[in-house]
């Protein structure tokens, strides 16, 4: 998403997806410190000076604490990959802020130690940049154009971000305008250390559910039809997202449909 030239080849894509009666959107996402300077050439960024804790920076170097101007340039450069989804033909986008990455590492106290207006002492500086994307995004592709948000919203580490700090950001996060959250972890990546349950991020998706109106994604661990519906059942979220399962199995959708 990050040149124009990429946009006929992502035509394709969609295209093909589309024809199987498909919606399909695009995640959107910078890596910050997770990224390596070996393979971007250059130096990795992040919201401060601090090495990153989740499974996918582990191997990352020290980061550079971004500047104003940076953090401005980020912003333009979402808006201008969601500009260039929409063009592809993509249904809607989806803004990655879990997992680690850049504006996970803005949200999460454990890697932002900034002291301006991003900084983390009041949750509206650790979303701030996560709102002016948002609004970016928003007057790149208009009011009628799918934008979701996917929220690592624990850190389920100690210092680092809270289930309480997921349901209070993804109210703020709904009045910045995003239709759709998806929720999954923070800095301990898309798993949580010794638990293997079915929607193992539940707890957080149930209570979310429960301050705002836009649909909530529960993901994590859930691999068949049952254990989908039952969570639907007990009000945990409004949709379902399934990954490994489908990557082992492309037909895995249309085999729990024809039950």
């Amino acid at each position: 998403m990050s040149r124009d030239s990429d946009i006929e080849g992502l035509k394709k894509l969609v295209q093909t997806i589309q024809a199987n009666d498909t919606k399909v959107i695009a995640q959107i996402n910078h890596a910050g410190s997770a990224a390596s300077s070996k393979v971007t050439g250059m130096a990795a960024v992040s919201a401060s000076a601090v090495r990153n804790p989740a499974p996918s920076g582990r191997n990352g170097e020290m980061p550079q604490a971004m500047t104003q101007e940076q953090v401005a340039q980020v912003v333009k450069d979402f808006a201008a990959a969601a500009r260039r989804a929409k063009a592809a033909g993509f249904d809607g986008v989806e803004i990655h802020s879990a997992h680690g990455y850049l504006l996970d590492q803005f949200y999460s106290p454990l890697t932002n130690k900034r002291d301006d207006e991003y900084g983390a002492q009041t949750m509206e500086g650790r979303l701030r940049l996560h709102r002016e994307i948002i609004e970016a995004v928003r007057a790149e592709v208009g009011q009628d154009y799918l934008v979701a948000l996917r929220l690592g919203g624990c850190d389920y580490q100690e210092g680092g971000s809270t289930i309480d700090d997921s349901v209070e950001a993804c109210v703020l996060l709904e009045s910045y305008g995003v239709d759709l959250l998806d929720i999954s972890g923070g800095m301990n990546g898309y798993m949580i250390p010794g638990r293997t349950e079915a929607g193992y991020f539940s707890e957080m998706t149930e209570r979310i559910k429960e301050k705002v109106t836009v649909p909530i994604i529960l993901t994590g661990g859930i691999t068949n039809i049952e254990s989908a519906e039952s969570l639907l059942a007990a009000g945990k979220a409004d949709l379902i997202g399934v990954g490994r399962a489908i990557l082992k199995d492309s037909l895995w959708a249309k085999s729990a449909m024809q039950g």
